[in-house]
């Protein structure tokens, strides 16, 4: 198994891709830690994994609180010893134009999607330290890469900021065996699209903006994940992981 021995924190793990990297995580071995502020779905992701075997333990995580984050990491070494892997997976959307986005707005989403992941890898580097070095995937965007006139301005500049501070991880804290890396999925069919993939205009418009044609799957951005999770990405750090079937291609 891929992650035999890890024990991984996922933040955003009750539902859409957190869900499917917990489940696939403990497929492949890993001790799972789920956080998320939807309790009764992070419990049940949390029964699913235990019912087929797996180890797995869910904590309540608003990613914007520090003290959330330090919970959640002592979970994870009472509950399993250790600390080797973190997705910082939890992340909200939106739209709109610069002229009409509130300052409410533009918070709310640089809170959730960019400083919680600050939040989350700072209080993840002291355990991994501990534990002779780790493995950090933070959960960016293809809009993370390049703009587009259907998507909010705090969304993509929160996943172009999630993109560089991945970058100044990886550098910061190479040679203590922590690496990072971003992964920069395209639509994908999960909770957070579903508002949008309703509406048939918009679902043709995204679309015909993917050169594949679809919608991605979960599964396919956390088999990606894993990868990055596992000791064969053992050499690769500061990089950027893009399925976004072709977006940023054209």
């Amino acid at each position: 198994m891929r992650l035999a021995g890890k024990v991984a924190l996922i933040s955003g793990g009750a539902r859409g891709m957190g869900a499917a990297e917990a489940r696939l995580f403990a497929r492949e071995g890993a001790r799972v830690v789920i956080g998320d502020i939807l309790v009764a779905e992070g419990h049940a992701v949390e029964a699913d994994i235990k019912a087929k075997g797996g180890e797995a333990a869910f904590v309540r995580l608003d990613v914007t609180s520090e003290a959330d984050w330090q919970a959640a990491v002592g979970l994870a070494a009472s509950r399993f010893a250790a600390l080797n892997v973190l997705v910082n997976n939890a992340g909200i959307g939106g739209w709109g134009r610069i002229e009409d986005t509130t300052v409410e707005d533009w918070t709310r989403t640089m809170d959730i999607n960019a400083k919680g992941v600050f939040l989350g890898t700072k209080a993840a580097i002291p355990a991994m330290r501990r534990a002779g070095g780790g493995s950090i995937i933070n959960i960016s965007s293809q809009l993370g890469l390049v703009g587009t006139d259907n998507s909010s301005p705090q969304y993509q500049a929160s996943k172009g900021a999630v993109r560089l501070l991945t970058k100044a991880t990886a550098i910061q804290y190479a040679r203590e065996g922590i690496r990072a890396n971003s992964v920069h999925p395209g639509p994908i069919v999960t909770p957070m699209t579903e508002r949008r993939r309703a509406d048939p205009a918009v679902r043709q418009l995204m679309i015909s903006r993917i050169p594949l044609g679809r919608y991605g799957e979960p599964d396919e951005v956390a088999y990606g994940v894993l990868y990055l999770a596992s000791d064969e990405a053992a050499y690769v750090t500061g990089s950027e992981l893009v399925i976004d079937g072709g977006w940023t291609a054209q």
